[in-house]
């Protein structure tokens, strides 16, 4: 392999770059404190604790609380990341080697804060371990999937489907670890980030663009990053609450997703599920995101 060559291709490009994000101070939400506090005026206790417990799905809160809770999460996110990218451009064009990348990075680890936010609310399990700064190749996959919804690829919301009906299907409350580092989920992982590797140099490059002239370019900054993150956290937050995994009342039980399979903790259960089908192996196409 020639020196390099993995910083040219978008794919590892990509990944790197959500890696990096992903470790940043304050990006990972407590699922725990964050459920909390969102419900808080919304829901009784007992309705918090089995959403913490289980899932908000399983606590059965209404679609419309959900909605409003994530409306707040979505304008408090946009709010906080347009306001530090107006700030990164006020230095102009001669800090620039220092303020893109720092800019791209505090982007990219809102949109990990956003999608946590959402997917908790959502009823998705916990996207983090408490093992240190690890980020395990699942939830890397996840987010991956995740962002490709942001940005608007099919390929994308159907793999995001995919993943959420095996866990809706086996009820479980873990992530399908080998269907997204080496299932029939993987390969649509890894075209999704080379497409993304793709859209973050070229909005690395208008971020650069609009930070070129000082105070012009700040203003410029910060109305570029909310007109673009604003509306990818709302199409995150519409696919999201259309998913099986979303209906109330349904209920999530300790177990890992194989493949469309899953290990369960109670042997009863898992007899008595053990027709479940597997995943559908089909590779889905990439395309670009609908006008």
């Amino acid at each position: 392999m020639k020196p390099g060559k993995v910083n040219e291709n978008p794919e590892s490009r990509f990944s790197a770059v959500l890696l990096a994000a992903a470790k940043l101070p304050g990006v990972r939400i407590n699922r725990e404190a964050y459920l909390r506090s969102a419900l808080a005026r919304h829901c009784s206790e007992d309705d918090i604790r089995k959403a913490v417990e289980e899932s908000p799905a399983a606590a059965g809160i209404t679609v419309e609380v959900l909605d409003k809770v994530a409306n707040d999460s979505i304008r408090f996110e946009t709010a906080k990341v347009s306001a530090l990218s107006a700030a990164a451009g006020i230095p102009g064009i001669l800090a620039l080697p220092a303020t893109v990348p720092a800019d791209v990075a505090q982007y990219f680890g809102h949109m990990v804060r956003i999608a946590q936010k959402l997917a908790y609310l959502y009823s998705w399990p916990d996207l983090f371990s408490d093992d240190g700064d690890d980020v395990d190749d699942a939830t890397m996959g996840v987010l991956t999937l995740f962002f490709g919804v942001m940005f608007g690829t099919q390929t994308a919301n159907a793999a995001v489907g995919k993943v959420a009906g095996m866990m809706a299907e086996q009820v479980a409350k873990k992530l399908p670890q080998k269907a997204l580092t080496k299932g029939v989920i993987y390969p649509i992982v890894k075209k999704v980030a080379a497409y993304l590797g793709v859209q973050m140099t070229k909005q690395s490059f208008a971020k650069s663009v609009s930070k070129a002239i000082p105070l012009i370019g700040a203003a410029v900054s910060g109305t570029l990053t909310l007109a673009t993150y604003l509306p990818m956290a709302k199409r995150l937050k519409k696919h999201l609450a259309s998913l099986p995994l979303a209906e109330p009342t349904h209920r999530v039980m300790d177990g890992e997703v194989v493949d469309g399979d899953v290990v369960e903790d109670d042997a009863s259960f898992a007899t008595a599920h053990a027709d479940q089908h597997s995943a559908d192996s089909t590779a889905v196409k990439l395309e670009e995101p609908q006008s």
